[in-house]
């Protein structure tokens, strides 16, 4: 079997969850330690193996495209960020993010442009949000954004500096320039939804709006 380089086992596709990469390391580690050997190689070897498992526990969490967080660990971090400020009575603000007419760009000017705008508008979106803000891709062009202990009036400030950020870049890729727009739902518990599923739904029915409505905006409910 050839060697695998650094390259392979980035792009290697890690479709396993967390708490089942937990066990896998835990067992191994064990079993380690059971060796009969000297107990420098067990470290030596233990070390090896919580470095592979720390990377690719990563890279289960992560859009190998983008960098941002994936859907998977959207859905774990949803619902204990919604409960948690519905228990500590923090506001929480959630953003759905699509760039508009995506499709137009990779039948226009193929895929890796496409990739192009998709990881120049993850960057901006990290960028212009707050460290402590949560941001995953979703799938395609849609993002979504975790804004903590944030209320909707003060949420939507940094998304319209968000919206009108995009449409202002000089986006060029091969000599092409290209004007890229984003619409973006917001939603926050202050609406009194009651689980994380109406949560996200709300803003997704308000990025539905605004793409209904003329794209190229931030709407809420």
């Amino acid at each position: 079997m050839a060697e695998m380089d650094n390259n392979d086992f980035e792009n290697m596709n890690f479709d396993l969850p967390p708490e089942v990469l937990d066990e896998i390391q835990q067992n191994i580690e064990e079993i380690i330690r059971n060796f009969p050997v000297p107990e420098t190689n067990k470290l030596d070897v233990i070390k090896k193996i919580n470095f592979m498992y720390s990377h690719t526990r990563y890279l289960s969490l992560t859009d190998p495209l983008t960098g941002l967080y994936n859907r998977r660990h959207l859905d774990s971090n949803l619902e204990r960020e919604f409960l948690r400020s519905k228990r500590y009575h923090n506001n929480l603000s959630i953003a759905v993010i699509d760039i508009d007419f995506f499709k137009k760009v990779n039948d226009t000017y193929g895929h890796l442009c496409g990739d192009y705008v998709l990881k120049e508008v993850a960057y901006m979106i990290l960028d212009t949000l707050r460290k402590t803000d949560m941001v995953f891709r979703c799938g395609g062009e849609e993002f979504v954004a975790l804004l903590t202990e944030t209320p909707l009036e003060k949420a939507l400030i940094p998304l319209e500096r968000l919206r009108k950020r995009i449409e202002e870049y000089p986006f060029e890729y091969n000599n092409n320039k290209l004007q890229v727009t984003i619409s973006i739902g917001v939603n926050s518990t202050e609406s009194g939804v009651e689980t994380a599923g109406e949560f996200l739904d709300g803003a997704d029915k308000a990025l539905y709006f605004a793409k209904n409505n003329g794209r190229n905006q931030v709407k809420t409910l």
